[in-house]
């Protein structure tokens, strides 16, 4: 398997993470086949991840490409100078944006930590079928800006407002899962981190990167929400309510 490189240099490389793959191996996963082995074979040397993405998760994934690059960047990452966004669906209609402020523990045991989850609905659907006692379903696509780093975060902060992710297994809702699914053809979960903001580890410069949506995400963002190819760009000016109506 080879990846997109979004971007390159003497230090850093970028890729769009496909969905379906470990970043590195795992004691609680059986997987044989991960992002930094595939990565370092394509590109011939040794990477080093500074961040993760989950399985599930498509989009930017950062690697330095040496040990004090990924130093650099770790740092940046810890001490919150790093920008993250990361489109979504969900089940139900969001407000037009809001934030999350909920703390999460990494284990059930741990003691929470605080966790800040902004979000924007770019745009709604509603679809002519029933699910949940309703005679339609609705869903919103959403750009989501974790402010922390906790584990899931995302996925357990909608989960928190009852906006659950479309294709999580573990914190979503099963019913709007399996009519994706059944309806839409669509098996996987819809998180893709489309942009990161970093300071540059050799200048300090600031570098943006992005990942457009592909595959089955971008195929459900355009059918069911009419959404460009581009990231972050709202579906029609004609539309400023964000809402769009399958019948």
């Amino acid at each position: 398997m080879s990846f997109e490189i979004l971007l390159q240099d003497d230090r850093l490389c970028a890729i769009n993470k496909p969905t379906g793959i470990m970043v590195h191996r795992s004691n609680i996963g059986t997987d044989r086949e991960f992002v930094m082995q595939n990565l370092r074979d394509q590109l011939g040397q040794r990477v080093w991840p500074v961040h993760r993405l989950d399985r599930a998760t498509s989009g930017v994934l950062l690697f330095a490409l040496d040990p004090g690059a990924a130093r650099a960047l770790g740092g940046s990452f810890m001490n919150r100078r790093v920008d993250k966004g990361y489109l979504a669906v969900v089940r139900g209609w969001t407000g037009a944006n809001g934030v999350v402020d909920h703390p999460l523990a990494r284990h059930g045991r741990a003691e929470p930590r605080a966790a800040r989850t902004d979000y924007e609905r770019l745009a709604s659907c509603e679809l002519p079928i029933p699910v949940g006692g309703f005679d339609t379903a609705r869903y919103s696509l959403v750009a989501a800006r974790p402010e922390t780093g906790r584990r899931h975060q995302i996925r357990r902060h909608f989960k928190h407002i009852s906006h659950h992710l479309i294709g999580d297994t573990t914190y979503g809702d099963g019913r709007h899962n399996r009519l994706f699914r059944r309806h839409l053809d669509c098996h996987r979960m819809l998180l893709h981190a489309n942009r990161l903001a970093l300071e540059h580890p050799s200048d300090g410069r600031r570098v943006t990167i992005e990942a457009s949506l592909d595959g089955e995400f971008a195929r459900v963002a355009r059918e069911a929400f009419d959404w460009p190819d581009e990231p972050g760009r709202p579906a029609s000016s004609k539309e400023s309510d964000g809402d769009r109506h399958l019948r």
